[in-house]
């Protein structure tokens, strides 16, 4: 077989961790099986493209597919993600990702359309356009992880940083609204969560390039200023807690004080280019 045949061997250690390495090669092999020649390859970005992934991650995947999946392939991937969170072990409820369109994956003329997506935790796979970003895209293309078929950065057009940070100036001042739309400042997890993806906006804001959200918050003490560092450290601190424990005495209204701070940023006038 060629390199990057997708109907190659599927990489048997992607990740630090023997039980999720299992996982991902079974789950890649059996979406090979349902999508056959439509099978493009499988890959990883997120956190384990960053370079972070710790037990308190997800995985994140991208199975891409050479034209519109059918009726009879949807319902297969349905059964096989439904049946995958009912297992037992760490890392059967935390693995969650897309099957692109390989055309629109391509080009950032598509982003928004919906792809068949199955969320952390969840049995029931939906259309969303949670993975269809600019964001996404960029981690695959410079940081991707090729579990099998061709090099991640083939399928993807390159994701300049301007327009990494101009996704951010939108994001960032309606980001709150949308996390309360779906979690609640009564558990920690959300108030950790609110901090750590303002300073990954920030820092790509800032640079014009994705980190994890632990590099991001370690890059928020260097570089921010030094009013967050407290916040940034409780944070960093606080990520092996329980999801669902109360948040620590004073760290919501700190938050939401570091949201307007974020807000203001984003806000700034864009430095002129000089020549």
């Amino acid at each position: 077989m060629t390199p990057g045949d997708p109907r190659g061997p599927v990489e048997p250690h992607p990740t630090p961790f023997p039980e999720l390495d299992a996982l991902v090669v079974e789950l890649v092999e059996r979406a090979r099986d349902i999508l056959g020649d439509t099978f493009v390859g499988a890959y990883l970005q997120g956190s384990a493209a960053l370079g972070d992934l710790d037990l308190d991650s997800d995985c994140d995947f991208l199975v891409p597919v050479r034209g519109p999946i059918t009726a009879d392939q949807e319902a297969a991937l349905r059964l096989l993600h439904d049946e995958l969170p009912t297992r037992s072990g760490h890392w059967a409820t935390e693995v969650e990702g897309s099957y692109p369109d390989v055309d629109e994956l391509r080009s950032l003329t598509s982003i928004g359309r919906p792809w068949l997506y199955v969320d952390r935790g969840h049995r029931e796979m939906q259309w969303s356009t949670h993975c269809n970003t600019e964001v996404v895209r960029w981690i695959l293309r410079e940081r991707g992880i090729t579990l099998v078929g061709p090099e991640a950065r083939s399928l993807v057009d390159e994701v300049p940083g301007d327009v990494l940070r101009a996704r951010m100036r939108a994001e960032i001042p309606r980001f709150l609204d949308e996390l309360r739309t779906w979690t609640s400042f009564d558990i920690a997890w959300a108030q950790r969560y609110a901090v750590a993806t303002y300073c990954r906006m920030l820092q790509t804001l800032a640079t014009g390039e994705v980190t994890s959200k632990r590099a991001a918050l370690l890059w928020g003490r260097e570089s921010l200023d030094p009013q967050w560092e407290p916040l940034l450290t409780q944070v960093l601190e606080d990520r092996p807690l329980q999801w669902d424990a109360p948040p620590r005495p004073g760290s919501v209204a700190r938050t939401l004080e570091f949201a307007r701070y974020a807000e203001g940023l984003a806000a700034e006038p864009v430095p002129r280019r000089e020549g």
